[in-house]
């Protein structure tokens, strides 16, 4: 006996992803809508003066609801929309509701990743049917596709007001990921194993002893990023925390006002603005150029 369509693993997940969608669609409206009802300060980034009003939640609305990619978007880059938002009680409620929804719909695309990796595209192609209003400024550019990444990051909060922010550029960020020597060489194998470099790699790799790690090195796009000093330490004794920003940063306010903050560069520095570790682990030179994998010193 055939199994109806709609009773099928897979139909039964991709209804519950459309579910989650529905959920985090509605709940980041529901932060611009409820700043509106109450709105504080809000700084953009690129301006000198923070905003209010009807112009703020407008960018709030466009932040907190661009979820698509845009033609010719790199699938692993995110567009980011810095700011600094005073909030009322019931926006920091509204913000904690969205995040939920967030951690859901993540944590339920996982899920399909692992047992059903084929209905991914499937719900990129979906999706955007339910909240059409969500991409009429994309109307006449092709079919919108959902952009999973910016679906699920997180609204950057403060658990506690804050006395001053400190914004700055982070441009030497990476991730290692370590690999076996038979690891590197199938990842080089996949290759032109007849070219030149690839060969010259190939025999680097021979050479050293078949259980050594390897670090393989992936350059990280530059991020803004907040020092935050809350105004009394936390119940931990805390007395300030670091985090990403990408999101408008929302701050509870009793008074609608924005802690003290600095205007950060419009763009990144070009060159790493950091000292080097001195217990750098990595070679300075890359031992398998072709992977970007580095011996350890």
């Amino acid at each position: 006996m055939t199994t109806p369509s709609s009773q099928r693993p897979e139909y039964r997940l991709l209804a519950e992803l459309e579910a989650a969608f529905d959920a985090l669609v509605e709940t980041t409206a529901a932060v611009a809508e409820a700043y509106a009802r109450a709105p504080g300060a809000c700084w953009i980034f690129g301006e000198p003066e923070p905003v209010d009003g009807e112009r703020a939640a407008a960018w709030l609305r466009e932040a907190l609801q661009d979820v698509w990619y845009q033609d010719g978007q790199d699938g692993r880059a995110t567009r980011a929309y810095i700011g600094l938002v005073a909030a009322s009680e019931g926006v920091m409620e509204a913000v904690a509701a969205a995040n939920a929804a967030k951690a859901a719909f993540a944590a339920l695309t996982a899920k399909i990743r692992d047992q059903a990796p084929s209905l991914i595209p499937e719900a990129k192609a979906v999706l955007p049917f339910r909240h059409p209003a969500l991409h009429d400024h994309l109307r006449g550019e092709g079919l919108a596709r959902v952009h999973l990444k910016q679906c699920w990051r997180a609204i950057p909060a403060s658990e506690a007001p804050l006395a001053r922010v400190r914004l700055a550029w982070y441009s030497s960020g990476r991730s290692i990921k370590k690999l076996t020597v038979q690891e590197a060489e199938q990842k080089l194998l996949t290759f032109d194993s007849e070219a030149p470099h690839i060969r010259i790699q190939l025999r680097r790799l021979a050479g050293i002893p078949s259980g050594e790690p390897l670090a393989q090195v992936q350059r990280q796009a530059p991020l803004m990023r907040a020092n935050l000093f809350y105004l009394e330490p936390l119940e931990d004794g805390r007395t300030r925390r670091a985090m990403n920003v990408a999101l408008p940063l929302f701050m509870p306010s009793a008074d609608g006002r924005l802690p003290d903050h600095n205007l950060p560069p419009l763009r990144p520095p070009e060159t790493r603005t950091r000292a080097r570790r001195r217990d750098e682990k990595l070679e300075d030179e890359p031992f398998l150029p072709s992977l970007r994998v580095f011996r350890y010193r």
